[in-house]
């Protein structure tokens, strides 16, 4: 899992399967959805994106509400989705991929 500390997001996007997690700290559906994320890690690259810390990244994504799940394939995005989901919700959108 991948803590994104400024805004080099298209660099570790742009090969691959990625899943870009908007999150903050204070977030209760965030921290719900960050051990499903873990879980996940073996099939996708997760970046983690605290939108208090990066909000102009979050302002071009068009991030409204938190969690903002955006699913990346070789640097183009293929799926969003806003709030919590369960790990086989999330798994079926990554095998789309």
């Amino acid at each position: 899992m991948i803590y994104l500390e400024k805004e080099n997001l298209d660099d570790l996007v742009k090969e691959g399967k990625c899943l870009v997690d908007f999150y903050a700290e204070w977030c209760g559906p965030c921290k719900m959805l960050s051990p499903i994320l873990e879980e996940l890690e073996n099939d996708i690259k997760i970046i983690k994106v605290d939108v208090d810390k990066l909000p102009k990244l979050a302002e071009q994504f068009r991030v409204m509400s938190i969690p903002t799940l955006v699913f990346f394939n070789d640097g183009k995005v293929k799926n969003e989705i806003v709030g919590f989901r369960d790990k086989t919700e999330l798994e079926d959108i990554i095998n789309k991929l």
